[in-house]
């Protein structure tokens, strides 16, 4: 069935964006909401916000002419007996969105097919009251749905393949990447965007950054658009610790998606974002007052620096700290200065395992790239002479250094290998094809690389070998390995390559 007429049920943001979407694809759209007028207003907004493409070139007028004649208002639904799809978009409400499904399937003819746009709802759930549950698909969107170029095609268990391929078609046919997942909790990408959130929390929770920290680090070192922090600012931590706190609990508790005990204090008082202006940042005319920057101290005269041998980074770090003014020394037991660069350890069991004299530690992140940001972790015990020292040979040429306290992988590694090792869990379900799962992250996230990509970038032997090191620091189940990626590492097979999709 190649689908040419297509209704939204629901005038609202979501709905808007679907007609819209769908009416510049050059289907019919109908569009219907139980608000009388409400309606006739999406419809109008559509035509008013293509409008404005016309007036800065982006449309031609014949395009919009044509547009708004396929573009139609319904007063009831029974007007959507010649569609071919029927979206809704409606509250989340189970109860509700049963009852429009039973509605519909009173109207539409036995082929056509019924989406929901649930962000939270199982499809399944939606499709029981339906007496043709094989029709039935969740399509979701995300907002704004003409710019975010993606789609997760939601495979309920009984709906039929040849639906989801027509709804695969048809989104990519309007210009956006379909993804197809199986109907679990979060679908594809808020489970795949998990990592970053709960990560970022129990980095803050656990002492070692705060939150500005973090999404520092995060979006100057690694690529992020935003840190977990600004994301939840974004998007209200009052909707945010819904979703997490489901997503958790429909996963039967799994640790990996354990929420924060710091969340449920701060919603309680209201500290939502920037809709209240004030969360994790406080907001002034719209934009979060940060932090002061570190002042940076004075090189020591003659400060000796011993750096670890086996550092992945050890040749670039030296040039580094040789340009700031350090003398390098072959023992570290006759420098003032001893500097690590651990995978997955913290700073303290990095100077233990190497016998080296805590007060004088420090660790530097090797995943960061020294030219954008570099993160100084300190051990328990790291005297303030010896963190001054460190600090001021790696902000000697104006590179913004983040100073943490010990945890075992820094910020970046942890919430990397959180994120792919989330990924690696989804793979192993079946969830949705590696491939799916690459572009729905980059897509719908805004990620700089996909999960699994990332991790053949760092390796996967390193990622798997940062979180073994984080389960056996805190003996948290939230850090076990997935076993997809523990036998891909085995095998030395890449994450992202066909034989590791099987």
């Amino acid at each position: 069935m190649n689908p040419t007429v297509i209704g939204v049920v629901g005038a609202g943001t979501m709905g808007r964006g679907i007609v819209q979407l769908f009416a510049q694809a050059g289907h019919v759209v109908r569009c219907h909401d139980a608000q009388p007028g409400a309606a006739a207003k999406a419809v109008q907004a559509v035509l008013d916000q293509l409008t404005k493409l016309v007036e800065k070139g982006r449309l031609s007028a014949d395009a919009l002419a044509a547009i708004r004649g396929r573009i139609h208002v319904s007063e009831d639904l029974a007007s959507f007996a010649d569609c071919d799809v029927v979206i809704e978009a409606i509250v989340e409400d189970l109860d509700a969105k049963r009852a429009l499904f039973r509605a519909l399937e009173a109207v539409v003819s036995p082929e056509a097919i019924l989406a929901s746009n649930t962000s939270s709802l199982t499809v399944a759930d939606i499709a029981a009251a339906c007496e043709q549950p094989a029709r039935v698909a969740g399509l979701h969107f995300f907002n704004p749905v003409p710019l975010m170029k993606v789609a997760e095609v939601i495979a309920a268990v009984r709906t039929a393949p040849a639906v989801v391929e027509t709804l695969r078609t048809l989104s990519e046919g309007a210009g956006h990447r379909a993804v197809v997942t199986a109907d679990q909790p979060g679908f594809l990408i808020n489970h795949a965007g998990r990592g970053l959130y709960t990560e970022g929390l129990r980095v803050v929770e656990e002492q070692v950054a705060t939150p500005a920290d973090v999404d520092d680090v995060l979006r100057e070192a690694l690529g992020f658009r935003m840190g977990p922090f600004e994301l939840l600012d974004l998007t209200g931590l009052d909707v945010s610790s819904r979703v997490m706190s489901s997503i958790y609990e429909q996963f039967q508790q799994e640790p990996r998606f354990r929420p924060s005990s710091l969340v449920p204090p701060r919603v309680a008082a209201g500290l939502f974002g920037r809709k209240t202006g004030e969360g994790w940042y406080r907001y002034v005319e719209g934009r979060p007052e940060r932090p002061p920057a570190r002042e940076r101290p004075a090189v020591p005269a003659g400060v000796s620096v011993w750096i670890d041998p086996a550092a992945s980074g050890h040749g670039e770090l030296a040039t580094l700290l040789q340009a700031a003014g350090a003398r390098l020394e072959g023992e570290p037991a006759r420098a003032d200065l001893g500097i690590v660069q651990p995978w997955g350890e913290d700073a303290t069991s990095a100077a233990v395992r190497l016998g080296l004299d805590a007060a004088r530690t420090v660790a530097v992140d090797p995943i960061t790239p020294l030219a954008l940001r570099r993160t100084l972790m300190l051990t328990i015990a790291t005297a303030p002479a010896a963190r001054d020292a460190a600090l001021a040979l790696l902000a000697a040429d104006a590179v913004p250094v983040t100073v943490i306290n010990d945890s075992p992988g820094f910020i970046a590694q942890r919430v990397i290998a959180t994120i792919v090792n989330i990924a690696a869990n989804i793979a192993q379900r079946g969830i949705a094809s590696v491939a799916d799962l690459e572009a729905a992250v980059q897509l719908g996230l805004g990620y700089p690389r996909g999960p699994l990509a990332w991790g053949d970038h760092l390796g996967a032997e390193r990622i798997l070998a940062i979180l073994r090191a984080q389960h056996a620091a805190t003996g948290d189940p939230r850090y076990r390995p997935s076993a997809w990626l523990v036998r891909r590492v085995a095998l030395g097979l890449p994450l992202t390559t066909p034989e590791a999709a099987r």
